[in-house]
């Protein structure tokens, strides 16, 4: 999914109570904590230049997620992503259990994406597994661009990647050209590959 980073900001209301700030050497342990077995990643990942945000309900850490301008790992598709030029990724958000369904994601997405907007961000895409999440990301103003299948089959990686309903075309390309090779748009359709994962 992608946005323009100048979206209009809509539903604030519901969101009021939480406030989303980036992360600081402060706060760090924090997210940490909360992402458990991948905590360790947090300062690796400021370290490369990624930026985290959190989200607060008073002094209590709601939720987190990432903003990446350059080549970051989607692990769930074991694909790359270099927003390229004025791009961001959102990557990695999450509500922590007990503060779900209070409006921490689309306040998380609208926080994040007022910090790319300030950074000269002009454009920023999002990817989604869960429904739930893809019902907060439409509200943010982010419009689909790709649908993908994966799933992994004995040390295989199989992808099917196809247009979204209804996407504009031009959004369609943009996105192929940011999840593909130098120079080559993401192919279209079925593709089995040896799996690769990382931890990033």
């Amino acid at each position: 999914m992608a946005r323009s980073a100048g979206g209009a900001t809509r539903g604030a209301s519901d969101r009021s109570s939480v406030g989303v700030k980036e992360v600081d050497l402060a706060t760090a342990p924090l997210i940490a904590a909360a992402m458990g077995a991948e905590g360790d990643l947090v300062a690796t990942r400021i370290a490369r230049g990624c930026h985290c945000f959190g989200a607060w309900l008073g002094d209590e850490l709601a939720g987190y997620g990432w903003l990446s301008t350059k080549t970051e790992w989607i692990g769930e598709l074991e694909l790359e992503i270099t927003p390229g030029r004025g791009g961001g990724y959102i990557w990695n958000c999450f509500t922590l259990p007990p503060q779900r369904r209070r409006g921490v994601l689309s306040a998380l997405l609208e926080g994040i994406t007022a910090r790319a907007r300030t950074e000269g961000l002009t454009r920023l895409w999002i990817g989604s597994v869960a429904i739930p999440a893809e019902k907060a990301f439409g509200r943010s103003g982010f419009k689909p661009a790709l649908v993908f299948s994966s799933v992994g089959i004995a040390g295989f990686h199989w992808i099917r990647v196809g247009p979204a309903p209804d996407a504009d075309p031009s959004l369609v390309g943009d996105a192929r050209m940011v999840l593909g090779l130098v120079g080559q748009p993401q192919r279209l359709g079925p593709t089995l590959r040896l799996s690769r994962p990382r931890r990033h």
